[in-house]
């Protein structure tokens, strides 16, 4: 019994609500006992220290389905992203979330690597990973540290920025046009090369999202939306398509075999964003501002938009002019020239 009433006429309280933690005190009245006991019980039972939630077993696949529901349907590609992870943890062998390790996922980060996945593309998925839990952890839907927390990205070589020069410009587009069966694949591939914006952003546009002499992007990768100027020609094609049809259907297929049949050759992973990688460098070799290419391409920083900085005419020119051999005359110091 937690409350007796001593001899002496007080009464004493012995309760341990929780094993290992033991409370005794006496009091005048049986009422004070009572309420002394109560409280106790009460602060205990809401206190995470001394009564722990259950141990969370959900499944890897069962916290991203959970993450879709509170955070992931209100992103752009959020279903296209659920549906990434959810075949990576089907690929993890679905494993209880709180009990997964950054080791499993470098264990297995090393057997895609060996079967060819690029760094750049692994680091883009575990990211994903990463911000399921960060989120629901946010959101107070799990308790516990992120297990990812400590996974550092692979570091990629930073590649080569591929475009097609004019010469290639000029064969795919008269190819496009030429191409009568589907006029929609040259008008995508023309507002790409025109703006610079990505191949879905050209695919999702309509009738009045053309207007004044440019071309309205909405629901953008940066959830932003840019307006980029177009050609009078490239606007009264634009609305005559649009005049017959409300929108553009799906091509992107299409347009790998053009390229093919262009025999236009390109990296992995580039066949439509080639025609971006095109118009910002063309844009800076022609002398563009690198700040006005980072407005036209909606990058939400401009170290994004720095890989074209190189193309510009005037970009490090200092380098020639500051180096240590510029006090040479190349032209007459024996030696130098060669």
């Amino acid at each position: 019994m937690s409350i007796l009433k001593l001899p002496d006429g007080r009464w004493f309280v012995d309760v341990e609500p929780i094993k290992g933690k033991r409370f005794r005190k006496r009091f005048k009245t049986k009422g004070e006992a009572q309420r002394f006991e109560a409280s106790v019980r009460s602060k205990l039972a809401s206190n995470p220290e001394w009564n722990p939630r259950p141990k969370d077993t959900r499944r890897l696949s069962q916290i991203i389905e959970r993450w879709y529901e509170l955070h992931g349907h209100a992103i752009t590609s959020g279903r296209r992203r659920k549906n990434l992870l959810l075949g990576i943890a089907a690929k993890l062998g679905d494993p209880v979330a709180q009990a997964f390790s950054v080791s499993e996922l470098v264990a297995f980060r090393k057997v895609e690597l060996e079967r060819g996945a690029l760094p750049r593309s692994i680091n883009v998925r575990y990211s994903y990973l990463k911000s399921v839990y960060t989120e629901l952890r946010r959101l107070g839907d799990i308790d516990y540290v992120n297990p990812l927390d400590r996974l550092k990205p692979l570091k990629p070589q930073q590649a080569v920025v591929s475009f097609l020069s004019k010469a290639q410009v000029a064969v795919l587009v008269s190819a496009l046009r030429a191409y009568t069966t589907f006029p929609h694949l040259a008008l995508i591939s023309e507002v790409c090369l025109a703006t610079g914006a990505r191949w879905t952003e050209a695919q999702r546009l309509t009738l009045p999202m053309i207007r004044g002499g440019a071309v309205v992007f909405a629901n953008t990768k940066s959830k932003r939306v840019r307006s980029v100027p177009i050609s009078a020609d490239l606007q009264a094609r634009l609305e005559a398509y649009f005049a017959k049809r409300n929108r553009f259907p799906s091509c992107r297929e299409a347009f790998a075999r053009m390229l093919k049949r262009c025999e236009i050759q390109l990296p992995r992973g580039q066949c439509t964003h080639v025609l971006r990688h095109t118009f910002a460098s063309h844009f800076m070799m022609n002398g563009g501002n690198i700040l006005a290419l980072k407005e036209i391409l909606g990058h939400s920083s401009l170290n994004m938009t720095m890989r074209y900085a190189h193309l510009s005419p005037e970009y490090l020119q200092d380098a020639v002019r500051l180096n240590p051999l510029y006090v040479f005359d190349t032209s007459s110091t024996p030696g130098l020239a060669a």
